[in-house]
């Protein structure tokens, strides 16, 4: 290929025009912020990660599961399509799922989004296929997962055996095989997910960005040298309890409150809009967020970005990963109950030593997962991949 060809895709990527399709835990929103900064025509088209209700562009919001409900949303994005979703140059979806409809629709809306723009990419930011695979694969490269540990079923696959089913319905599959044939790409955001879509996709179509942070609306807080009480804040979808590992994250918090009474104290948010979700975040001294995940995910990046310490996924593979062989200031959380609760008798007994671990955290979010720096990633493949075609 013309090195002096892929240099101008490369230098034309500031006057693109990028449609970001879906969201979720406004991660799209956040990377249109970084795309416009380097220049980009960004569009978000997203429901607003539902109850969290982030900002977007264009509304795709589903109203009610009934059948007519159903009728008016696909005449809504049958419109859409044919006006507003059409003449982009680089388009990214948040989901092989990307609107809330059976998978029977979606693969010829999919194959209009490729007819009618320049290259469609899937920006790996949930659970789906390629992931399933690689946790229930006997060669799985994580010891754990929210669905495997060890190589066996996790108590959240137990309860979860009929959702597990539903994943690997052959018409969900066979629609998820084609999307995966059928994109240019794909670039995630969470280690784990990377190592997914490198294992479908192959390396050359897959690439990681991190999960994006606009830090600038993120003004640190510093903690106090030595707080009397540390406030241990717990922010979680009510309905993913399990998934998260958040419940162990509440009992293993509730005991040591009990043994250090005036020491420190527990304090839930369960699914609050994003808007008010970010400030109640100021109130923490250190952010609880997951057991089960090897990195840090949005509510932890965003603690981190305030100057939050976050007991969290923070695994050596991770940082070895993203080359951050000095910086590691997650408190990294055990998935055992009675080990958790020593991680947190730690923090408690160690007041000290958070106001430090929060300008690490501060500092880490800045170089690996500011919104610019994220974004630059995923133009840098996306451009790639396109001159790559050419």
């Amino acid at each position: 290929m013309c090195k002096d060809f892929v240099n101008f895709v490369v230098s034309m990527s500031e006057n693109q025009r990028i449609l970001l399709l879906g969201d979720y835990s406004n991660c799209h929103r956040s990377l249109a912020a970084g795309l416009r900064a380097l220049g980009c025509d960004v569009t978000v088209a997203s429901d607003g990660s539902r109850w969290m209700n982030c900002e977007r562009d264009i509304d795709i919001c589903r109203h009610g599961d009934s059948k007519l409900a159903g009728l008016r949303y696909w005449v809504d994005i049958k419109w859409l399509m044919s006006s507003r979703l059409r003449g982009f140059d680089i388009v990214a979806v948040n989901d092989p799922v990307f609107f809330q409809l059976h998978p029977r629709r979606l693969r010829p809306l999919f194959e209009r989004l490729k007819s009618q723009n320049g290259s469609v990419f899937l920006t790996s930011m949930s659970t789906d296929l390629a992931y399933l695979d690689m946790v229930s694969a006997p060669d799985c490269p994580l010891r754990y997962s929210e669905w495997f540990i060890d190589g066996a079923p996790s108590r959240y696959h137990e309860s979860e055996k009929e959702q597990w089913r539903g994943w690997h319905n052959p018409v969900l599959t066979d629609y998820q095989d084609y999307f995966f044939d059928n994109i240019d790409g794909a670039v995630s955001v969470l280690y784990e997910y990377q190592l997914g879509m490198e294992r479908r996709l192959g390396r050359q179509k897959a690439a990681y960005g991190g999960l994006p942070i606009q830090t600038e609306l993120f003004e640190p807080v510093d903690l106090a040298e030595r707080p009397e009480k540390v406030k241990l804040f717990l922010g979680r979808d009510r309905y993913r309890k399990l998934m998260k590992g958040s419940d162990y994250l509440e009992e293993a918090a509730r005991r040591v409150v009990d043994r250090n009474p005036g020491r420190a104290e527990l304090i839930i948010v369960e699914n609050r809009p994003y808007a008010e979700f970010i400030e109640l975040l100021k109130s923490a001294d250190v952010v609880l967020d997951q057991i089960y995940s090897y990195t840090p995910a949005t509510t932890a990046l965003m603690a981190m970005a305030y100057g939050k310490p976050v007991v969290t996924g923070g695994e050596p593979e991770f940082y070895d990963f993203i080359g951050e062989h000095e910086n590691r200031p997650i408190i990294n959380a055990p998935i055992d109950l009675e080990a958790l609760t020593q991680v947190l008798e730690g923090v408690v007994n160690h007041p000290e030593s958070l106001r430090q671990l929060g300008r690490r955290s501060r500092e880490f979010v800045v170089k690996h997962n500011d919104s610019r720096v994220v974004a630059r990633r995923f133009l840098d493949f996306w451009n790639e991949r396109r001159a790559a075609k050419s």
